[in-house]
């Protein structure tokens, strides 16, 4: 039939097509599309007992219509990085109970029972003890099963083949690496930010140490990484009783450097201690970037045994995480610059009375990530950084 957009009336016909449902007069749907690229249906049956979700990869992103187009095949990404985590973090992703290559859509478990992080976080709650902990722990585990350490190298140069995804990488490379410090029309930013807007686009320094973490994004193939960790992306709750942290939407899922995605969930992370200071709710917001960098070096260090090659000893191990440490940094301060002066921007501020204090204290944090990160050598240095802000 070839590739088709669904809608909500298509959903019970398509899940039974697709075996994944028996008795179509029990489903009710609805659309909850929310993000930026994709639509999203939950299908569940009239007495509540089951449920299940859809997401459709469009032809273009969501947010903008057809004038932005798009190749679908980002599905395929996101359906590959769910394989690859669920064979080492499967607490820590959504179910998947199928693919659908033709279509482009992913059926998988629902989880409307928990709540966006973000969402959470905005409305004044706390991280509590396990979040940031588990984000670190699935970064590693991640990152490390499909690195050099911990994937034989055939298969590895497979996976590298058919990670490939040029398109997304270039949306990456422009919005985040290269589009917030020059004239482009994707740049948007509250005129109370003007003079920083200009200044950053005229600071020499700024612009060649982005360029130098452009290059490492584009040529530092590490592992399979999630390529858009943030605070959207994580759901959180409990079910009986117990934590449940969920990472989702690895659409831009590439083979990179495995600082990018630590330095993305940090970003977001110094962005929301910033709303919380600006409106005199600081909680545990302090304490998100020790526990999440601790775990992740933790889980690490206990999977380094299993590296393939025994000659990658453990002082080169205490290297590669010195460096892995100052590219997340860097990659942190250009998400934040990205966020605020660039394209889409973060409710965590956008919905403050007045954003601009607040905004104006993260974009210079931004930029004192990404200019001093070989001097910020730990997260006592960060963190003295963030207080010296005022």
């Amino acid at each position: 039939m070839g590739y088709r957009i669904l809608e909500t009336d298509d959903i019970p016909a398509y899940l039974g097509e697709r075996g994944h449902w028996e008795d179509l007069a029990d489903i009710r749907v609805r659309e909850v599309s929310d993000g930026n690229m994709n639509r999203v249906f939950l299908a569940s049956s009239a007495d509540g007992t089951r449920s299940l979700a859809v997401k459709q990869a469009l032809p273009w992103v969501r947010v903008a219509g057809p004038s932005w187009p798009m190749n679908p095949d980002r599905a395929d990404a996101e359906a590959r990085a769910y394989e690859q985590v669920a064979k080492v973090a499967p607490d820590k992703i959504p179910a998947v109970h199928g693919y659908d290559p033709e279509n482009y859509a992913l059926v998988m478990e629902d989880m409307s029972d928990l709540e966006v992080l973000r969402t959470l976080l905005n409305e004044g709650s706390a991280y509590g003890p396990h979040t940031s902990a588990r984000i670190g722990e699935f970064v590693a585990q991640f990152s490390f099963a499909t690195s050099d350490f911990g994937m034989p190298s055939a298969e590895r140069k497979a996976l590298i083949a058919a990670s490939v995804s040029p398109e997304l990488c270039k949306i990456t490379e422009d919005v985040v690496l290269s589009e917030p410090y020059v004239e482009h029309e994707h740049n948007h930013w509250h005129p109370g930010l003007d003079d920083l807007a200009a200044a950053f686009r005229a600071d020499s320094r700024l612009r060649t140490e982005v360029a130098d973490l452009r290059h490492t994004f584009m040529t530092g193939a590490q592992a399979l990484l999630h390529g858009d960790l943030h605070t959207g992306s994580v759901m959180v709750g409990r079910r009986e009783g117990v934590p449940v942290v969920r990472v989702f939407d690895p659409e831009f899922s590439f083979v990179g450097p495995i600082g990018y995605d630590l330095g993305l969930y940090w970003a977001n992370v110094l962005v929301s201690e910033e709303r919380a200071r600006a409106l005199g709710a600081l909680s545990d917001h302090a304490d998100q970037l020790r526990l999440s960098w601790e775990a992740f070096e933790a889980e690490f260090r206990r999977l380094w045994p299993a590296r393939v090659d025994d000659f990658f000893d453990d002082a080169y191990l205490d290297r590669f995480l010195r460096r892995l440490w100052t590219d997340a940094v860097g990659y942190a301060g250009t998400e934040i610059v990205r966020r605020i002066i660039g394209f889409a921007h973060l409710t965590d501020l956008t919905t403050l009375s007045d954003p601009v204090p607040a905004s104006r204290r993260a974009l210079l944090l931004g930029r004192e990530l990404i200019v001093r990160r070989e001097e910020l050598t730990d997260v006592e240095a960060v963190r003295a950084v963030v207080e010296s802000l005022g």
